[in-house]
């Protein structure tokens, strides 16, 4: 999409210990470079993150609980990036050990402390709300293998997410995003996918719920921590490694990103950020969650914010029409044409993959309420909005440095919440068709007039 990020900027360069490489912030020569501190920092970090999570189970906090456990973890990932990288997650710990930017005696230190942290965390909220437990496992209609398929899903896209905006060659130290963009993360998966496995997505997390819940409530552990924890750590391994293939200039000696990305990595960008918006918007769907809109823009944004600079970050073949037919020379038609195929191929994998991890699909692409001038005339205004907003922010030579994924994925809250009861608030090729293919396939037709106006 053009987007230019300044190199300036506190922590630019990155040196010392491998282990400060995690949100790419050189700790100072002073106490906080000690592993104490670091290990201070991790206990910390987990501990604030793990009591919240459990105190808004306890609270039966439905609404905002996804918004409050994501703002817990940016607010401590800003206050102790520089003091330890702030993973507060042995799955991150682990991800980022694997990608090589933190050495292996920091990864287990780090989860030593975490798992320490999390365990308190946990205690205190339960002890604080009556000495209640919280039951760890798979939700009401699903099954142990759905409950695990979320959690490797989205600790992957956790992890993923943190490789990208604060290891990577081209991002470390150069924005001030990292935390917003990580913790939203929690943000979509809270209400993709937690009403499915609880979206823990951290094995602190799973470990220290089940843990503490046997002990406090006198009973055996569920054994879902296992199950968890072996889950997560899959998705954090599949994010080194795709980690690996989307940034091969961090592999490459002498290599700064500038001189731009293989083709093979673009279009697998292009193929992992379709592939995660177009599943949260059909976990958000069919789980009814209480703020699909707000979850699904979350997971746009934070994928921009990863691959914006590896392919632009599209992840909708109306967007890719937009930037080609604006003919700025930032997408040729031939790269269009290919993203366009990856996309749409996401988008058909995706939706298989929301309805085995639902046990459900959807009935119909267009709402049965509504007639097709309605949907005409909401998809065309609000897609419009979206490629607007895409061309103002990441395409002019003065475009956003910082906040560009913010105003991108914000887009998906404006169209969702005004058009969803009239059209479903598609706004994408891609997510059409994957909604339109999981139906009935009589209605499967459906897709061609959507894809057309958007």
């Amino acid at each position: 999409l053009g987007l230019q990020f300044g190199s300036g900027g506190e922590g630019s360069e990155v040196g010392g210990h491998a282990s400060c490489r995690s949100l790419g912030l050189q700790a100072s020569r002073m106490g906080e470079a000690w592993m104490t501190a670091r290990c201070a920092s991790e206990f910390l970090g987990t501990f604030v993150l793990v009591a919240t999570v459990c105190a808004n189970g306890l609270a039966e906090q439905s609404v905002w609980s996804g918004v409050s456990i994501g703002c817990s973890l940016a607010v401590m990932i800003y206050a102790l990036g520089k003091a330890s990288g702030a993973h507060f997650n042995p799955a991150v710990s682990v991800a980022l050990g694997l990608a090589g930017k933190c050495p292996p005696k920091d990864v287990f230190f780090y989860i030593v402390s975490q798992l320490a942290g999390g365990i308190l965390g946990a205690l205190v909220s339960m002890i604080m709300y009556g000495e209640k437990g919280i039951t760890l496992g798979p939700g009401d209609k699903y099954v142990w293998w759905q409950a695990c398929g979320v959690e490797l899903i989205y600790t992957f896209m956790l992890c993923f997410v943190i490789l990208n905006v604060a290891c990577s060659k081209m991002h470390a130290g150069r924005n001030q995003f990292y935390g917003l963009a990580i913790g939203f993360v929690i943000i979509a998966a809270a209400y993709g996918g937690g009403n499915i496995s609880g979206a823990c997505l951290n094995p602190a997390v799973s470990v220290a719920i089940d843990i503490n819940s046997a002990m406090i409530t006198g009973t055996s552990p569920t054994g879902y921590s296992i199950m968890y924890v072996i889950a997560e750590l899959l998705g954090a391994a599949l994010a080194a490694g795709l980690f690996r293939l989307v940034r091969p200039e961090d592999y490459t000696e002498g290599d700064d990103g500038s001189s731009g990305c293989p083709m093979s990595a673009r279009l697998l960008s292009e193929f992992l950020g379709t592939y995660m918006l177009v599943l949260t918007v059909g976990l958000n769907v069919l789980t009814k969650s209480v703020a699909g809109a707000f979850s699904i823009s979350a997971s746009l944004m934070c994928m921009i914010f990863a691959l914006g600079t590896v392919s632009g970050a599209h992840f909708n073949p109306a967007v890719t029409v937009a930037v080609v037919a604006s003919r700025r020379g930032k997408c040729s038609p031939e790269e269009g044409a290919k993203y366009i195929v990856v996309q749409l191929a996401a988008g058909l994998l995706a939706a298989r993959t929301y309805c085995l991890l639902t046990g459900d699909t959807f009935t119909s692409l267009k709402p049965a309420g509504s007639d097709w001038t309605q949907v005409f005339i909401a998809e065309l205004i609000w897609t419009a909005v979206l490629a607007f907003i895409v061309l103002s922010v990441a395409t002019v030579n003065s475009s956003l440095s910082e906040f560009f994924g913010l105003a991108i994925g914000l887009c998906v809250t404006v169209g969702g919440c005004a058009i969803g009861g009239i059209s479903g608030g598609s706004l994408n090729p891609a997510v059409s068709l994957g909604i339109a293919s999981s139906g009935d396939l009589r209605a499967l037709w459906h897709f061609i007039p959507y894809a057309f106006i958007e």
